[in-house]
C-alpha cells in the first residue's frame, strides 16, 4: 500500500549524511554525552566505521555505494516493505503506478526471511508459467535470496524484453524446488476488466490499484448498467490477486458501493499518518447485492476494499484468507533522486481490525476447485431415456428455456468454481427477494 507524499520529512537523514560524508577521511572526535545522547553516539559509531573502511579496506570503496549500502541496512532491520531505491529503481517505482513496466509481473514480499510471491499479476510471463501465491523463490539465476532485499530482487527480475531469467521456486505439495525458467516482457497490467455475465449481473475483476482505477472502475461499472437494460441486478468484484497498490484508489473504489460512514482509517507516530477516509452520497451505486472475492494473493488495497465492504455489511466477502499487509507505505523522494519507501502507519477496517498478519476472513468460505460434469460419469438416467417413455406436452417448452439462458462466461470462467458460487449466490438472492416479495 502506497500513499504519496510531496515534501521531504527527512531532515533526520540529511543530517546524518552531511556527518558520513564530513567524516569520510578522519574518526570524529567523541563529545561528551549531553551533546548528543544515545543517538549522536550511535550516529559516531557509524562514521567511525565509515571512516575505518574508507582508509583501510583492501580496495578503495566508493563513498556513495557504501552509504547507500548502509541505508539498504538499516530499512531491512525495520519490516519486508520498508525500502531504499536507487535513482534507478526510484524511476521504475514511478512507471509501476502508472501500469507499465518490463519484467516477469510478480509481487514479491519477505515473509520469514524468505522471498514470497504474493501474487503474480494476470496475464504476464510468471502468470502464464504457473507461478502461485505463496511460492517461495529460493534462487534467482544461480544466486540464493537469502538475506536479499525486495529491491534487488525485483531488479534481478527486471531485464529487456525476451531476455530470459530462471526462477527456483520451492511451493507447499512440492518434494524439491523446481526451477522455471521465464521470458521477461513489457508488463501491461490493465487495472479494470469487465464482462456481462448472464442478463442483469455483472463481473468486475480489478488487478492492481494503479493511478486511474477508480476511473477505469467508474466507466466498466456504467458499461455493465448499459448492457443490462440501466441497471445491474447483482454484481461480482474480483479482488483474488491483487497484490494492492494506491491507497487513495482503493478508497476510491469502495466510496463506489459506500454512501456512508468510515472506509479506513490509519494510525502512524506522525501527526500526517493519522488519516481517517470516508465514504460520500455523490456517486454511489444503487444498492445491488455484491459478492467480493478474494484469496491469499489479495492484499493491501484490496483488503481494505474488502474490509470497508464487509464491516459496512455491503458485500458477501467469498473465497479464502487474504493475505494480510495491513500497512502504509510512504514514498519519499530523496535530494539526488532516489527514494524511500518507509512503512508509516498500519491501516484499520471502519470496525477497527487491524489487518497486518491476520487479513480479511471470508463470509463464504470457498476454496478452488476443478468443475467437472458427474452426470455422464456416474452414470444417471432420466426419464426420458427409458423406452417408451410419455412425451412431454409442455407447449412453452421452448419459451421457458429463452427465460433461462446460459452464463455467458468464456472458458476460464467455466472452470471457476469460485466465480460460478457467487454468481450463483447473486442468483439465489434475487430468488429469494421475489418470493418474499410475493408473500
Amino acid at each position: 500500500m502506497f500513499k504519496k507524499i510531496k515534501g521531504k520529512k527527512i531532515a533526520f537523514l540529511v543530517a546524518a549524511l552531511v556527518l558520513l560524508v564530513a567524516a569520510s577521511g578522519i574518526v570524529v572526535q567523541k563529545r561528551c554525552a549531553a551533546e548528543g545522547g544515545n543517538d549522536y553516539e550511535s550516529i559516531e559509531l557509524f562514521t567511525d566505521v565509515l571512516a575505518i573502511v574508507k582508509k583501510s579496506y583492501v580496495e578503495e570503496v566508493d563513498t556513495k555505494k557504501l552509504i547507500y549500502g548502509a541505508i539498504n541496512g538499516m530499512l531491512a532491520s525495520l519490516d519486508p516493505h520498508s525500502s531504499f531505491m536507487p535513482p534507478d529503481t526510484y524511476k521504475e517505482m514511478k512507471i509501476d503506478t502508472k501500469g507499465s513496466f518490463g519484467g516477469l509481473g510478480i509481487e514479491i514480499t519477505i515473509k520469514d526471511g524468505i522471498l514470497t510471491v504474493i501474487s503474480p499479476i494476470e496475464d504476464t510471463p510468471a502468470f502464464r508459467a504457473g507461478i502461485k501465491s505463496g511460492d517461495q523463490i529460493l534462487k534467482i539465476e544461480d544466486r540464493f535470496t537469502k538475506d536479499m532485499s525486495i529491491m534487488d530482487a525485483v531488479k534481478k527480475m527486471r531485464g529487456p524484453k525476451g531476455t530470459k531469467v530462471t526462477l527456483t521456486i520451492m511451493r507447499e505439495g512440492f518434494d524439491k524446488p523446481k526451477e522455471y525458467t521465464l521470458v521477461r516482457d513489457i508488463i501491461q497490467v490493465k487495472s479494470v476488466r469487465f464482462k456481462t455475465l448472464d442478463n442483469g449481473y455483472g463481473y468486475v475483476r480489478i488487478a492492481q490499484f494503479q493511478e486511474k482505477t477508480d476511473d477505469d472502475l467508474a466507466k466498466a461499472l456504467s458499461e455493465l448498467k448499459s448492457e443490462s437494460g440501466g441497471e445491474l441486478k447483482g454484481l461480482i468484484l474480483d479482488l483474488r490477486n491483487d497484490p494492492g497498490g494506491l491507497l487513495d484508489q482503493a478508497v476510491k473504489v469502495a466510496d463506489h458501493f459506500i454512501d456512508d460512514g468510515l472506509i479506513v482509517y490509519t494510525e502512524g507516530r506522525e501527526k500526517d499518518s493519522q488519516m481517517k477516509f470516508s465514504a460520500h452520497k455523490a456517486g454511489t451505486e444503487p444498492n445491488y447485492p455484491v459478492v467480493v472475492l478474494i484469496n491469499g494473493g489479495s492484499a493491501s488495497a484490496s483488503e481494505i476494499v474488502a474490509g470497508a465492504l464487509q464491516d459496512h455489511k455491503r458485500a458477501v466477502v467469498m473465497g479464502t484468507q487474504s493475505f494480510g499487509k495491513g500497512s502504509v507505505q510512504t514514498i519519499i523522494p530523496l535530494s539526488d533522486e532516489s527514494g524511500l519507501r518507509l512503512t508509516t502507519a498500519r491501516y484499520y477496517t471502519p470496525s477497527g481490525r487491524s489487518i497486518q498478519a491476520k487479513g480479511i476472513t471470508p463470509d463464504i468460505v470457498v476454496e478452488r476447485a476443478e468443475i467437472q460434469s458427474s452426470e455422464k460419469k456416474e452414470g444417471h438416467i432420466r426419464e426420458k431415456d427409458l423406452e417408451n417413455h410419455f412425451e412431454s406436452h409442455e407447449k412453452d417448452e421452448g419459451s421457458v428455456k429463452e427465460k433461462q439462458p446460459a452464463y455467458k462466461l468464456d472458458e476460464q470462467m467455466k472452470g471457476d468454481y469460485q466465480i460460478l458460487r457467487a454468481l450463483d449466490l447473486l442468483k439465489g438472492w434475487e430468488i429469494l427477494k421475489k418470493m418474499s416479495a410475493s408473500k
